[in-house]
């Protein structure tokens, strides 16, 4: 009897091991399972949470006259890049580099016409529809970086770039600075008389021919891809330019000194169709003039700064030798300069302009 009770004890504690274990092992699947079931929710919720690729996409053809070892076209390539991922892909902006898309003047026509293509220019370009803006481009008009923003906020420049726009042309943005232009010759310039006879190459745009008369040469149009065979060969004794873009267009190897006139703060505008700009959605029309004004600006002031003092060190390195702003007339140049103006009936738009900026 108390064998067969101790068998019966030893059989019942023996069934509820079993089941213990058989009850923990269950648990412990269901565990698993539960945290299998988690880890494959979580690995596809990024999936869910990915934003989706546009169904419509748009293109801007951009081009520029510069070489590809311009600091612009880094800059232009980085407003690409943040447009790019701003929109999702949905907005490109494909950099053309070299006048790789054609001469600039021919281009903003097939811009007026609603093409999807944008350029690099100038006010002095722009003063051919809307004249007023020329001044901006014209000889000692502005002299920094900070007054080229504050002529963003003026009711007069604004108006201009709505009389652009009603004409075809969006400025995306002119938040750009290319820095000084000075002369390049192959003699040294310390005032307007030095000039006198001397063939200077220009854009083929009123204010900037007449720039270059008032400071006492002769200009000579001529596209900016020829101005270095057009020293080599004799066409013209000379040109502006900008410092790190006298660098990367290698002027050094055909002129003898870049005196420092510092004669106009080449301020450029990044334009586009206005008609295609009106047809994105908004929140790319945002990404575009946004980003642009960001790379603009970061890329002006390393040019101002730096890469100006990069490039004189690099030009004088080659052999060129630099005349200092200091050594120079600069009182006559400016004084000389005003003719510019007068010429083109343009001075009571410059004094207007002045008197907003408290100049």
């Amino acid at each position: 009897m108390k064998k067969s009770l101790l068998w019966i004890i030893v059989l019942m504690l023996s069934i509820s091991m079993v089941a213990t274990f058989s009850l923990a092992g269950c648990k412990e699947e269901a565990v698993e399972e539960e945290v299998a079931e988690e880890e494959a929710v979580e690995e596809e919720a990024p999936a869910e949470e990915a934003e989706e690729e546009p169904t419509e996409k748009f293109v801007l053809k951009f081009n520029h006259v510069l070489t590809d070892k311009d600091p612009y076209h880094g800059a232009f390539l980085k407003w690409a890049d943040a447009v790019a991922e701003r929109t999702n892909g949905g907005l490109t902006v494909e950099v053309f580099h070299s006048a790789q898309l054609g001469v600039e003047e021919d281009i903003i026509e097939q811009i007026k016409e609603g093409a999807n293509v944008g350029q690099n220019t100038d006010s002095a370009r722009l003063g051919n529809y809307v004249p007023g803006i020329a001044v901006i481009n014209g000889p000692y008009f502005v002299d920094s970086f900070e007054e080229v923003q504050t002529l963003a906020t003026l009711d007069t420049v604004k108006d201009w770039l709505a009389q652009l726009e009603d004409q075809g042309l969006k400025v995306i943005s002119f938040m750009w600075a290319q820095g000084f232009r000075s002369l390049i010759t192959n003699i040294p310039i310390y005032s307007p008389e030095d000039c006198e006879g001397l063939l200077i190459r220009s854009p083929n745009a009123p204010i900037w021919l007449e720039s270059i008369r008032s400071l006492g040469a002769e200009p000579v149009a001529l596209a900016y891809g020829e101005v270095y065979t057009g020293v080599q060969t004799g066409v013209v004794d000379g040109c502006g330019n900008v410092p790190p873009a006298t660098y990367s267009s290698k002027l050094y190897e055909v002129c003898d000194y870049y005196s420092l006139t510092k004669h106009i703060l080449l301020v450029n505008f990044e334009i586009c169709s206005a008609e295609w700009f009106n047809s994105l959605p908004v929140e790319y029309q945002e990404a575009l003039t946004e980003e642009c004004d960001n790379a603009g600006s970061e890329v002006s002031k390393e040019i101002l700064g730096t890469l100006s003092d990069e490039a004189y060190v690099n030009l004088e390195a080659e052999g060129m030798t630099i005349i200092p702003y200091e050594d120079i007339d600069i009182d006559a140049f400016k004084e000389a300069s005003t003719a510019a103006y007068e010429a083109l009936d343009l001075l009571d738009v410059r004094d207007s302009v002045f008197a907003e900026m408290g100049k």
